[in-house]
């Protein structure tokens, strides 16, 4: 082969090298170019990814809070907290929509990034939720909410201005130039199918994604879910612990109150009052133009003690016409002002076809009158009922302590019971006994434990704390009758003392579940007489408490014992007794029947109207009981 043969077969060979590399090359930077994509795919799919690992985490939060139903306050703060930390904006904030008598406004009801902070700091020297705004005046965000629709903008000194029209542009563009705030972001949020407020986002870009529009939406209806079950937490919330009909706080929640109330007094040495309302006449009311009328008496008063009280006061209504309100920090000096103001303010009130109501008043001070709280509450009672009883529509001061003492007769009582051995009791039961009454002067709940453990000593199945409630409904009730203080004090006496001689009958009559003999039956029949004459007789203190007790079994119309007293021969102390006794007995189970519900008891007590005891007594326990909760 020639030398230009070789020539050309080496060019040929070169060729092929040189085309092969080409290929190569073209095939690296193919693949080359490939990754680089892949790699950028890869990216924007990782951070989509932590992007919705964020959105779910922050859906996650709100699930939580529902779930442990927090109030919606917490759940609010919590929105817009993740809103800012996990989802990266800048600020974020939820108002909602507010009406009063000046017009629609705004209420910051959470908020969260220091725009805001630093907003209404610098300019109004107070917290974003303290401040009123006004309506924002943009055509563009009403159409957003009318139509339930996500609404966008960079133009946020505008949105700013239109609620904040004292805020100067220069301000809110030093903050959203400091803070790098580009636009921001409404969402509309629906509570009860009506507009609750709007769910507003900052943030630094300038345009919104589409798949952040539709998180937003996603997210929206989680905060609108949040709300309705922190609403509905929240109603339960308060039904427990308010008055159904108006709005005030219910006797469980006063009486909690009260004693949390009394610790934080002596805690801190400071005094406060207690003010008790009574409404006057209004049986007449109800009889004279019906329950309805009666009822808006009763919303009259209640609405003057929500515009009269303080945020720190607590307005109670305790029960029927009776209302009690607490002034934290206030002397008698002060309760009596107070009252007085109250009373006026009843008084000047017109109501549709009633006219003119008023109010019996009466005030107590802790750590003035006494530092026992239930010995207080009964002292501001006594005031109010002396206001009633002196003519109505006035205010009266609760004596002090020291001259109240239907407590002092009932501890000499007992007293003298359990140390002179009056009754068959075991030696420890009356030392502990005994030591109870001499801590009366911690605790006047102490009375009431005596008497229930002198009654379970013969009835095993007798529940604690029944004999507070049977006097506190014994009272009520008497006040109905309009008794005197001192005749409320012997019936509450009479209460604690009529069941005593059932100690010394034979206990395999009392616990006997077939029915009596005749002769078992008389011995039945003899435990007030009992009671009365052999036991409590030498008690010198107590001699005008004996004749109710002998009677508290003689029914109205002449079919009791022991003395077969009919009508108004029997004193209106011992009928009370009777019926409050009748009525826990039928609430309670018996060896021979379940117990009944109170409404079947009333039904019951209503029945033997005219027998057992007046129809207007029994009318008058029907209404008590229909009005008062202190058997929850």
């Amino acid at each position: 082969m020639g030398l230009f043969d070789r020539l050309k077969n080496f060019k040929k060979q070169l060729d092929k090298v040189e085309t092969s590399i080409y290929t190569g090359k073209q095939s690296f930077l193919e693949v080359y170019e490939l990754n680089l994509k892949l790699e950028a795919e890869i990216a924007q799919r990782t951070k989509e990814l932590d992007t919705a690992n964020q959105q779910m985490l922050t859906l996650q939060h709100i699930l939580d809070m529902m779930n442990s139903s927090k109030p919606l306050s917490s759940v609010l703060n919590a929105i817009v907290t993740s809103l800012q930390g996990e989802l990266g904006y800048l600020h974020s904030c939820i108002a909602k929509k507010m009406i009063d008598g000046h017009g629609e406004y705004l209420k910051m009801m959470a908020y969260s990034g220091s725009m805001f902070e630093a907003i209404f700091r610098s300019t109004f020297n107070c917290e974003p939720s303290e401040k009123r705004f006004i309506y924002p005046d943009l055509n563009e965000v009403y159409d957003a909410i009318d139509n339930d629709t996500i609404y966008t903008s960079k133009d946020i000194i505008k949105l700013v201005k239109s609620t904040l029209y004292d805020v100067s542009d220069e301000i809110i563009r030093k903050e959203l130039n400091r803070t790098g705030t580009r636009s921001y972001i409404l969402i509309p949020l629906t509570y009860n199918q009506s507009h609750f407020g709007s769910l507003v986002v900052f943030s630094s870009r300038e345009d919104a994604t589409e798949n952040e529009l539709k998180f937003l939406k996603l997210f929206s209806k989680q905060i609108e879910l949040a709300i309705t079950i922190a609403g509905l937490f929240q109603t339960v919330k308060e039904q427990a612990v308010t008055d159904g009909m108006t709005g005030l706080y219910n006797r469980r929640y006063f009486e909690e109150f009260v004693q949390k109330e009394a610790i934080r007094s002596k805690r801190q040495n400071t005094k406060f009052s207690i003010i008790g309302i009574d409404l006057d006449y209004l049986k007449k009311i109800n009889d004279k133009f019906g329950h309805n009328y009666g009822d808006m008496a009763i919303k009259a008063i209640s609405e003057v003690l929500k515009s009269s009280c303080r945020t720190i006061d607590i307005a109670a209504r305790m029960g029927g016409e009776e209302f009690n309100v607490i002034l934290p920090g206030v002397d008698t000096q002060g309760g009596l002002i107070f009252a007085e103001r109250i009373r006026k303010t009843i008084e000047s009130i017109p109501l549709e076809k009633i006219g003119h109501i008023t109010a019996s008043i009466g005030v107590g001070t802790y750590m003035e009158h006494s530092d026992d709280i239930d010995e207080l509450e009964e002292l501001v009672d006594h005031a109010m009922y002396e206001s009633k009883r002196g003519g109505r529509n006035r205010v009266t001061v609760a004596k002090p302590a020291s001259e109240t003492s239907w407590q002092d007769v009932a501890i000499n009582a007992f007293t003298d019971i359990l140390s002179k051995h009056r009754i068959p009791l075991d030696k420890r039961t009356s030392n502990m006994l005994n030591k109870k009454l001499q801590e009366m002067n911690i605790n006047n709940d102490m009375l009431y434990q005596v008497s229930d453990t002198l009654i379970s000593t013969y009835n095993p199945d007798h529940i604690a704390g029944v004999t507070k409630k049977k006097v506190i409904l014994a009272t009520l009730l008497a006040k109905r009758f309009e008794l005197p203080k001192e005749n409320i004090d012997k019936l509450k006496i009479a209460i604690l003392l009529y069941d005593i001689g059932n100690t010394m009958l034979p206990k395999d009559i009392l616990a006997k579940k077939t029915p009596l003999s005749d002769e078992e039956r008389d011995s039945i029949k003899q435990h007030p007489l009992i009671a009365a004459r052999e036991i409590l007789k030498p008690i010198s203190d107590i001699g005008d408490i004996i004749p109710i007790i002998e009677k508290h079994h003689e029914n109205w119309n002449g079919s009791g014992y022991p003395e077969h007293l009919s009508g108004d021969n029997i004193p209106i102390e011992s009928q009370i007794i009777l019926i409050v006794d009748s009525y826990f007995a039928l609430i309670e189970d018996r060896p021979y029947r379940k117990a009944m519900s109170n409404q079947d008891a009333i039904k019951t007590i209503l029945v033997e109207s005219g027998t057992k005891w007046s129809v207007a007594l029994a009318d008058e326990f029907a209404s008590v009981i229909n009005n008062e909760d202190f058997n929850d």
